[in-house]
């Protein structure tokens, strides 16, 4: 006789099988049957469409005007130049989202990724040829480099660039391919069980690990929405107190931070929930959580300030009584 459940099972087993610095497997069971596809493609979407890179999204040549001009000495015209700075794949340093780079070449020389490095800038396909200059040949260009997701064409951009720059198609997705396989796997006596493995492939701009959480993250980011309570009844004294706009933000899950999973962890574990339950913490009780970090911590505090409140920080009293309230029926 099968077994009535009230609940689906959860799956408890999670592992990372590394294939190489750019290539892992992302392993987790066991699912119920059809669960493990129902997560894995939403996640897959997310891993293709919203991980965060870096691409060229314009270029400034001395002595060329458009795409299709030419420069004296470079045995590539300037098409096929453009082409093969595309396939070169770079990373800013620090924290920038934005920045322009400066390089000047003297030929005779082959120009490779590896030589577009500097303080700015890291270049994760030294390999990738760029162009090949003749004897007294002098290249010198100008590249705009941006943080960004997905695609975005030369024509959303081209508006905004100032004269003598030729805007580029930008690929922004570090992610090369992600793919998933559902295996059946045995729980107890019952072989129904599901195992998926999810297989991503970055170029280096991320690891494969980083772009699995940055996925997750958007994704608990894109349900947090469902996290909010619909009335259509006609508000008494204390619904129109919950429906301060402040109490609204005060009240929503933590997911709506956007948080990294380190971070999000850690306040789940401690059962934390809404993000008004870190507003109203003191600096001393964040910094208790237990396992929290200082990177953690900071980023906390950020991710806080963005939304508009500060831990410790004075909220009206109406709110946190009605605040209070909403804790407490958790």
């Amino acid at each position: 006789m099968k077994k009535i459940k009230t609940t689906p099972l959860a799956p408890q087993e999670f592992e990372v099988e590394q294939i190489s610095e750019n290539e892992a497997n992302i392993m987790a069971y066991p699912f119920e049957t059809g669960y493990a596809i129902s997560l894995a493609h939403p996640l897959r979407r997310f891993l293709l469409s919203s991980s965060v890179g870096y691409a060229p999204i314009a270029i400034k040549i001395e002595g060329a005007k458009h795409e299709f001009d030419s420069v004296r000495g470079m045995l590539e015209d300037i098409s096929d130049f453009i082409l093969n700075l595309k396939e070169i794949r770079f990373k800013l340093l620090g924290k920038a989202t934005e920045t322009e780079i400066n390089y000047s070449f003297t030929g005779p020389c082959t120009i490779k990724g590896s030589d577009l490095t500097n303080n700015e800038v890291e270049i994760v396909t030294p390999e990738a040829h760029l162009a090949t200059l003749n004897e007294d040949s002098i290249l010198s260009f100008s590249i705009k480099i941006a943080q960004g997701i997905g695609y975005v064409a030369s024509e959303d951009t081209h508006d905004e660039l100032e004269d003598g720059y030729i805007a580029l198609d930008a690929y922004f997705t570090p992610v090369r391919s992600a793919t998933y396989k559902i295996e059946n796997v045995l729980v107890e006596d019952n072989p129904n069980f599901e195992r998926v493995i999810i297989n991503i492939r970055t170029d280096g701009q991320i690891s494969p690990l980083d772009a699995f959480r940055n996925s997750l993250e958007v994704m608990y980011a894109q349900l947090a929405v469902f996290n909010s309570e619909i009335s259509v009844k006609a508000p008494t004294t204390i619904e129109r107190v919950e429906e301060n706009p402040d109490l609204k933000k005060l009240t929503a899950h933590i997911d709506s931070l956007g948080l990294s999973a380190r971070s999000f962890n850690c306040l789940d574990r401690s059962n934390i929930k809404l993000i008004g339950e870190i507003a109203l913490m003191s600096i001393n009780d964040l910094k208790n959580v237990k396992n929290l970090g200082k990177k953690s911590y900071d980023e906390i505090i950020e991710k806080l300030q963005e939304f508009g409140y500060e831990v410790g920080g004075h909220l009206a009293d109406d709110v946190v009584s009605a605040l209070k309230k909403k804790i407490e029926a958790l």
